[in-house]
């Protein structure tokens, strides 16, 4: 159950109602981490608008190289919701269930490229250490692989994002829906 208290759908005022039904004309359903921000839609908007950025927009990023950062990230921070949602859009992309799978208990164990790789140990580094050397000699590594500076800000953007809401979702308890897909992933 949620720390603070949430307004539902239906008993949204019409404020309220006009911006649940916009998030879920953009994104398909209405997610619990949207509901979170029930007593501050405004939030709700930028928070939606900042994920649909971040995640959505154009990137020299793929979808699922975005995906599988928020799953590595989320992880770093034991964050079920976060790690069952993403598992999810990653493996719309990935189409392996056992890979996510793998993925959400130990990256290192997954058959990466080189440069996933790298971009997984960005994400997990800078979640747990973002004050380490370690993360600079990944930056470097990854621009030994021609990375671009628009691809480490990206990557770093998808970091930053998952640590805020893993914080939202594991401060609020945020609860994860019965039913986890249903949402518009591209």
């Amino acid at each position: 159950m949620p720390r603070i208290r949430i307004i539902e759908h239906e008993n949204a005022d019409k404020e309220l109602k006009e911006v649940y039904d916009k998030v879920i004309q953009k994104r398909g359903k209405l997610a619990e981490i949207y509901k979170i921000h029930s007593l501050n839609p405004p939030s709700l908007l930028d928070h939606m608008n900042l994920y649909l950025t971040i995640m959505f927009a154009k990137s020299p990023l793929s979808r699922a190289q975005r995906e599988m950062i928020a799953v590595v990230v989320s992880e770093a921070n034991k964050c079920v919701y976060c790690q069952q949602h993403h598992g999810e859009a990653l493996n719309y992309f990935w189409k392996d269930q056992e890979r996510v799978k793998l993925l959400q208990e130990d990256y290192t164990q997954v058959d990466l490229s080189p440069k996933d790789k790298l971009l997984c140990d960005l994400g997990y580094t800078m979640t747990l250490f973002p004050a380490s050397v370690e993360v600079g000699v990944i930056i470097n590594q990854l621009k030994e692989l021609e990375t671009t500076d628009r691809e480490i800000l990206d990557v770093t953007l998808v970091i930053a994002y998952f640590n805020f809401v893993n914080r939202l979702v594991l401060g609020l308890n945020v609860e994860t829906e019965e039913e986890i897909g249903g949402y518009k992933y591209d």
